[in-house]
């Protein structure tokens, strides 16, 4: 029998996680094929509060199930459903956001990171998108690239674009078609508002450069300097974890093993520290142009980028360098008016040369000498920082990072971290990614110490979380923060503090800035080993036996809502 699963967003992400995995797996012993398309089912389990108000599902038969039933026994729950399902009739009224009728509807997600947030977003727009009996195919734009492609035939049978991105991404494929951006953070959280925003708000999509884009123009800068720079870091990003596990690989061999010439650890060095290293500050500037100017800014942002480099104004000076680079390029492509017949040597030759000079002379003469004066000095006092003022840039750092677990404040701390590893300077990056890792694995832990104040669905996700947490997903952590915010953020900024602090305390170094506890599998690349596992255990412990102490059970929180 053709089954369509519909799980409530609301739900949380893991619960929703759990319930489609065990379902699908029972569903294949009864044999019952879980499907996508409302038209083509025989048979719909709903796992939510509530029937959703959806046409496609007339004459149907319904069945409305619990999700804690469904994880706890889901073949006996998809037995009931079979049984007890009844036809179903939509409501007279139709849902405001189905009022146009079944939908056709292509969204792309994408973070900085591309880990989390992409796909988790994905999955709450699709969830939602299916309940209104819309046809919905979601592209992730995630670290390994582009998944679930959205092909030129979808596209141009597609009604609506939702893009839940909080970088710049290419979307010249979407031109012409009713498009709503929004962040992935909303799209997670509120996707029903947003949906219902999107079908309200939608405008044509004009790629950057054509006559009619001030729709498109505005959409954009209302994002603020923040998108930009994370769009540069989300790039540079690889660079860093690729170049930087490379020289923990050179260390395998001695620490000064590298200056042996025609050596391997001199080799991996020279992979490491003498090119990905060297590529990070001019990746990070072209691509913070890059989503200011689209590529016209791209070739000045590389070049103001690479002499940041050479004028040791390292990252802060590739920041600056990106954001000149990207505005001076759009100021020329939007103000500097050419005859029709010169128009077509603007991209190639007049905002490539222009901007370059502008930028490359800017850094030369204006802002590499003091801004690498100021890196000196940052750089030196991190080296040589007592005790004490490493202890409190810790806790401040690693408080940033279980703020909003993904969001703003979290990203910023991240960035900061990033950036310091062009100097040399591991320390705060290692207390950033062992902060990061407490939120998740706390509430995993709590769930595990206190079970009976926890249902069973959220015991598994709690499950869920523990393995997220030791990836350095720190948005593992989400869906207990939604459910309970005013105890689980405190517990977890008191956690992540205290581990930020005992990592800069014992000295800890980190060579790459992702991967969680999956980079002690390289030789070098977190020192002292036992010293991180230290500060990540005790910022666990604090911050999951607090939260198991704080929470309300189950049982009380169901009866009040009640």
């Amino acid at each position: 029998m053709k089954t369509l699963l519909i799980i409530d967003a609301n739900l949380g992400q893991a619960r929703a996680y759990m319930a489609k995995t065990l379902l699908g797996a029972a569903a294949h012993k009864a044999n019952l094929e879980i499907i996508d398309n409302p038209n083509d089912a025989e048979l719909a389990i709903v796992l939510g509060e509530s029937l959703p108000n959806d046409n496609a599902l007339n004459g149907k038969k319904v069945w409305l199930g619990d999700i804690g039933r469904a994880v706890a026994h889901p073949e006996l729950f998809l037995s009931e459903a079979k049984s007890h399902a009844t036809p179903y009739s939509a409501p007279t009224a139709a849902a405001p956001a189905a009022s146009g009728g079944p939908k056709r509807v292509v969204a792309v997600t994408a973070c900085p990171t591309g880990v989390a947030h992409t796909f988790m977003a994905a999955e709450a727009i699709e969830t939602e998108a299916k309940k209104r009996g819309w046809w919905v195919k979601v592209e992730t734009r995630g670290s390994v690239g582009a998944g679930n492609a959205i092909t030129p035939e979808e596209v141009a049978e597609a009604d609506l674009v939702i893009v839940a991105a909080d970088i710049e991404v290419e979307l010249a494929k979407f031109a012409g078609l009713p498009m709503y951006r929004t962040s992935t953070g909303l799209a997670l959280k509120k996707t029903a508002q947003e949906l219902d925003k999107a079908v309200a708000e939608a405008t044509p999509y004009q790629p950057a450069g054509k006559a009619s884009q001030a729709a498109t123009e505005g959409k954009k800068e209302s994002a603020g300097a923040y998108r930009h720079l994370l769009t540069g870091v989300s790039y540079m990003l690889p660079m860093v974890v690729a170049g930087g596990l490379c020289i923990a690989l050179s260390f395998a061999f001695g620490i000064e093993a590298f200056k042996v010439p025609d050596t391997l650890a001199a080799a991996l060095m020279q992979i490491g520290g003498g090119s990905a290293f060297a590529l990070m500050v001019p990746v990070l500037a072209g691509y913070i142009a890059f989503s200011i100017a689209d590529r016209p800014g791209l070739t000045p942002g590389l070049i103001g980028g690479m002499l940041a480099v050479s004028t040791g104004s390292g990252f802060i000076g590739g920041i600056i360098a990106g954001f000149l680079a990207g505005y001076m390029a759009k100021l020329i492509s939007t103000k500097l008016k050419l005859p029709q017949s010169m128009e077509a040597l603007k991209p190639i030759l007049i905002i490539p040369l222009i901007s370059s000079l502008v930028v490359g002379l800017a850094m030369i003469y204006l802002i590499g000498k003091p801004v690498a004066g100021i890196l000196e000095g940052l750089t030196h006092w991190l080296q040589t920082m007592g005790t004490a003022n490493a202890v409190l840039l810790g806790a401040i750092l690693g408080g940033m990072m279980c703020t909003d677990m993904g969001g703003p404040v979290n990203k910023a701390a991240y960035a900061f971290g990033v950036g310091l590893l062009s100097t040399q300077t591991y320390a705060p990056m290692a207390a950033i990614m062992a902060a990061g890792m407490v939120p998740p694995l706390a509430l995993g832990l709590a769930t595990m110490v206190a079970r009976r104040k926890f249902d069973k669905a959220q015991q598994e996700g709690g499950k869920a979380a523990l393995v997220l947490g030791l990836c350095f997903i720190t948005e593992g952590a989400i869906p207990f923060a939604a459910r309970d915010p005013m105890r689980v953020l405190p517990c977890c900024i008191v956690g992540g503090a205290l581990t930020g602090a005992i990592s800069m305390a014992v000295g800890a170094k980190l060579m790459a800035p992702h991967g969680g506890l999956f980079v002690l599998l390289i030789p070098g690349a977190i020192t002292p080993v036992l010293g991180y596992l230290l500060a990540i255990v005790a910022g666990t412990l604090v911050a999951g036996l607090a939260y198991a102490v704080l929470k309300r059970p189950e049982t009380e929180v169901a009866a009040k809502a009640a």
